[in-house]
């Protein structure tokens, strides 16, 4: 990915920060955050380096649950 363009995934992997220190770092606390990021690197895997770490064939939530989902996520820094 060059410089000049944003990584698609980065505000779901800022989201994913935000909600675990809101929830003393307990995943299952953001599992709607950890599933919107899966669904991003499911798409951008390949472009985004926020991906790196992500389990793709790991499902966190289940589509009932799934309340958020086309949600955009807020950029962060």
């Amino acid at each position: 990915m060059s410089k000049n363009k944003k990584d698609p995934c980065k505000p779901y992997a800022c989201r994913i920060q935000a909600c675990l220190s809101a929830n003393d770092f307990q995943e299952r606390r953001c599992a709607e955050e950890l599933e919107q990021m899966r669904q991003c690197c499911l798409k951008w895997h390949k472009e985004s380096l926020c991906c790196s770490g992500i389990d793709l064939n790991k499902t966190y939530i289940t589509k009932k649950d799934d309340k958020d989902k086309g949600r955009e996520p807020k950029e962060c820094n």
